[in-house]
């Protein structure tokens, strides 16, 4: 895990802890069905502190919790880094007990470690599905945040990797677990054993991401699929993204029992009632997550 939403003018309370004067490491807010995440450490390349772990672990909760979120669109400031990984200066060593905790997001990391986890995703049960915008590099932690998005798009000159064996340590935040299930054993084992960065282009090929596209049209492309998903029925969705992820592996007759048990569920829905009325009526549906 190693290696343009608006300012916050006054404190914001945000669940146990304060945000300082000033830009917070994570963006968040809601609207349209959308829940928008901005890693925001441009001039760190977005690397992970103990801020935006504490921020980031709340904020997907928040979007779990909230009825009126369809989908989450994770991005990062700047157009350098999408993500480059843990903060080696402050993340690592607080973990190491190389440095004490010297503010209220320290303490609280260190008093909950299953923070990071919950930042990273590194969960089965998280039910909204998630695009991931990325320009610049996403490496290490920065990757295992693309491995824990649903749909991925990055830009044409981003470079991606699991970096961690060269500086000693694992891509433990959820890569080693997810990278061989999304593409070919091979190509994992090297991405994660040699440790060099691939060219978005690379990625593509091996399926990693969905598109790659000029820098400029990174986000723009991402949201056009956030709002797109956004328009679907918010039962459907959950309900489809968290049986591809429990299904993942099993053998097919449990994979349908798990198909079938969430298609009951849905298909006695209002929303189920409503899509296919809208449509012999040759209009859109109203779908009310219900």
């Amino acid at each position: 895990m190693c290696d343009s939403m608006g300012k916050m003018s006054r404190p914001v309370k945000f669940g146990a802890t304060f945000a300082p004067m000033g830009e917070p490491h994570l963006l968040f807010d809601v609207a349209d069905g959308i829940a928008r995440l901005t890693l925001n450490r441009p001039d760190k390349r977005n690397a992970l502190s103990p801020e935006m772990i504490v921020r980031l672990a709340e904020a997907w909760d928040q979007a779990a919790a909230d009825p009126a979120v369809r989908v989450a669109l994770l991005t990062g400031a700047g157009d350098v880094a999408f993500c480059s990984g843990a903060d080696l200066g402050r993340l690592i060593p607080l973990f190491t007990g190389a440095r004490p905790p010297e503010d209220d997001w320290d303490e609280r990391l260190r008093a909950e470690p299953s923070l990071l986890d919950q930042a990273l995703l590194r969960t089965t049960s998280f039910p909204v599905p998630v695009v991931a915008a990325a320009r610049g590099y996403a490496v290490a932690g920065g990757m295992e945040l693309l491995l824990a998005s649903d749909l991925r798009v990055v830009a044409d000159d981003s470079q991606l990797g699991l970096t961690e064996v060269s500086r000693g340590i694992l891509p433990a935040g959820g890569g080693l677990s997810r990278l061989g299930r999304q593409v070919p054993w091979a190509r994992a084992a090297e991405i994660v054993l040699v440790g060099d960065r691939i060219p978005a282009s690379e990625a593509l090929a091996i399926g990693l991401v969905n598109r790659v596209v000029p820098s400029a049209e990174v986000l723009p492309t991402a949201e056009a699929f956030a709002r797109r998903m956004a328009e679907n029925g918010p039962l459907a969705l959950r309900a489809a993204k968290e049986v591809m992820v429990t299904s993942n592996g099993r053998p097919l007759d449990e994979a349908f029992a798990i198909e079938s048990r969430a298609a009951g569920v849905v298909m006695r829905s209002d929303d189920a009632r409503e899509g296919p009325l809208a449509f012999m009526e040759k209009r859109k549906p109203t779908f009310t997550g219900r």
